[in-house]
């Protein structure tokens, strides 16, 4: 791609008739920006579509399921995909920062992703049954290990090379481009027109390549050298890293109102359990139903809220909030009238749901990245994952609640987080409007 092309992309995509206006990032990163705004859309979209290719969720559980593996290993797969994303990177912030050029180390988390995704793929080809589930959760933490060596130092390396007021719109042009892919591999599965197990393991192999693929895009960013102070003990650098919390009122509203938005992400598997009982867990294909409505959520929205997060991603994360809110009152509405279980029914509020969930992606990374300063960027993405690690990881109390006492009680319960975290978010500062 030529840089002409490069260029009128950039200025199409930012509405932006100069493509060198530069913020908070150095100047001499400012006649690369284009440049590096394309190649950060280009890598983030293969990685997002890999991630909606070998989905835990969905894609791996069935995988399992299907090759015989013992109900507990499919049980582990979100638990480790989650935890194992987030939960390291307080510990590993701290090393990581004694890169003064952070990419590399995201090259190489994308690569061991690439390298587990297609260990994935052979064991399902050549193993079955408890060898098939210890193999493929294996190497599912693996990955998740390298996925979060990546997410600690992406926002690092995007604020650096991309300005303020154009990082949520690279995000969301990245999520919108992967969606797309991922829409075509869910309605492939969902209507059984090829066998679902070859789908399945090609979407595997396609992942591991994306992944590769990414790691070589993403090492030709340019990329100044940053700040290398903090790389200090890892359980020292921890300690202070939560000694953060203590200082900074806003960081502590955001990880509040963003622990309660975890409500967007353990819902879905409960609203299908919810309205599993009737037509509805067949109407797109069984496995092909989260993957279309995630997909197309991503699709319709995700430039949108980008471009909105942008401008203030206060207000993506309000509106999240109260999408969410509405989205899963409206899924209990609908199983008391006894319209859950028709055609349009899951799918509907699973789609609703998952437009909120592509708003709380968007909003809280470029929140962090824009409420952070170059210094302190890493240190609070570290803390705020795995703040939201040790979470997720609690969440599996939920599925106690709901062996006690109903689904509808966890999504109640769920919906009331939501309808929190518009409270906390109301108390967030408007930080793209403050001058740098």
């Amino acid at each position: 791609m030529s840089e002409t092309t490069v260029d009128k992309a950039y200025r199409m995509l930012t509405s932006d008739d100069d493509g060198r206006v530069c913020r908070d990032i150095p100047e001499s990163a400012c006649n690369d920006q284009p440049r590096n705004f394309i190649t950060h859309i280009v890598s983030l979209g293969a990685t997002k579509t890999a991630d909606g290719l070998i989905d835990p969720k969905l894609v791996l559980s069935w995988l399992l399921t299907q090759l015989g593996a013992p109900a507990v290993y499919i049980g582990l797969l979100v638990p480790v995909r989650e935890s194992g994303a987030l939960l390291p990177q307080l510990l590993t912030a701290a090393s990581l920062r004694r890169l003064a050029k952070r990419k590399w180390a995201w090259s190489i988390g994308s690569a061991v992703q690439g390298l587990s995704a297609a260990s994935i793929a052979l064991a399902a080809i050549f193993l079955e049954g408890a060898a098939a589930g210890i193999a493929i959760v294996t190497a599912l933490g693996i990955l998740a290990l390298a996925r979060s060596v990546c997410s600690v130092t992406y926002k690092d390396v995007l604020g650096k090379t991309v300005s303020k007021a154009r990082r949520g719109t690279a995000t969301g042009t990245a999520s919108s481009l992967a969606a797309l892919f991922v829409i075509i591999f869910g309605v492939v599965l969902a209507t059984g027109t090829l066998a679902r197990m070859p789908v399945v393991l090609a979407g595997l192999l396609i992942a591991a390549g994306l992944w590769l693929l990414a790691a070589v895009l993403f090492s030709t960013l340019q990329e100044e050298a940053g700040a290398t102070e903090g790389g200090e003990n890892p359980l020292s650098a921890a300690m202070e890293n939560f000694g953060l919390l203590a200082r900074d009122a806003q960081l502590r509203r955001f990880i509040a109102a963003r622990g309660l938005l975890i409500s967007t992400a353990l819902a879905p598997p409960f609203m299908v359990a919810l309205g599993s009982d009737g037509e509805a867990e067949n109407a797109f294909g069984g496995l092909g139903l989260l993957v279309i409505a995630s997909a197309g959520a991503s699709l319709l929205s995700s430039y949108v809220w980008g471009r909105l997060a942008d401008r203030s991603s206060r207000k993506v994360l309000i509106f999240s909030a109260i999408a969410a809110t509405i989205a899963l009152a409206a899924t209990l509405t609908l199983d008391a009238v006894g319209l859950l279980t028709a055609v349009w029914g899951l799918p509907a509020v699973i789609f609703a749901l998952m437009l909120a969930y592509q708003g709380v992606r968007l909003g809280r990374s470029t929140h962090l990245v824009d409420m952070a300063t170059q210094d302190t960027r890493a240190a609070y993405t570290a803390l705020s994952n795995t703040i939201i690690g040790l979470l997720l990881a609690a969440g599996g109390a939920f599925s106690l609640l709901a062996e006690f006492a109903g689904v509808s009680a966890v999504i109640g319960v769920l919906a009331g987080m939501s309808a929190l975290s518009v409270i906390a978010s109301l108390g967030l500062e408007e930080v793209q409007a403050k001058d740098d």
